[in-house]
């Protein structure tokens, strides 16, 4: 997810290495830090594949550069935004990386194809704990803090399902004029 990362906000624009850096940071620090031997080795491999390009800096300074996407750079963004594996819709961190990046796809079908991906995975029936192959509710169970996980993962399915269904119904773009249309239905994982 580093290498998507770089390569969505090099979309944005061209960027120095250690305001990549700190972008990347922001997005996903509070899980994963990016330290400096994570992030130059990411910059190394997608330069070497000719998904950026390093163009010198003279005005920052000797021996810095400013990195730029490719035009095979942006075609390999899309298409990990377009084709995420499994994994990066249901691991949480992973899947904030796709939808930071995700309104850069061009096609909106396109963008509501993945956002159904991570729906179905939500409304899938799941636990942490299982009783055999049965999933345990939150109510099932009696040590409080095993409880607390899964009454705060149900909060969090909740909420991002609410808005799931919001921008799939189409009612989650509007400007900032227009009020919010009334939702015809709700659906609610009973976990």
């Amino acid at each position: 997810m580093l290498e998507l990362a770089i390569l969505g906000f090099l979309a944005e624009g061209p960027l120095p290495g250690h305001e990549l850096r700190r972008r990347t940071t922001h997005l996903t620090g509070y899980s994963r830090p990016v330290s400096d031997g994570t992030l130059y080795p990411a910059i190394n491999r997608l330069t070497k594949a000719g998904l950026i390009e390093r163009r010198p800096a003279p005005e920052a300074g000797g021996g810095r550069y400013v990195l730029n996407l490719t035009t095979a750079g942006r075609e390999d963004m899309l298409r990990r935004l377009r084709e995420p594996a499994q994994y990066e819709i249901t691991d949480f961190s992973r899947w904030f990386v796709i939808l930071a990046f995700l309104s850069l796809l061009p096609d909106s079908a396109e963008q509501h194809a993945v956002l159904r991906r991570r729906l179905d995975f939500l409304e899938a029936p799941a636990s942490f704990f299982y009783d055999g192959d049965t999933p345990l509710r939150a109510e099932q169970l009696t040590d409080p803090y095993r409880r607390g996980m899964l009454l705060t993962a149900r909060a969090i399915s909740r909420a991002e399902r609410a808005w799931l269904h919001e921008v799939l119904d189409g009612y989650g773009i509007r400007g900032a004029d227009e009020q919010p249309r009334p939702q015809t239905h709700t659906r609610d994982r009973k976990d």
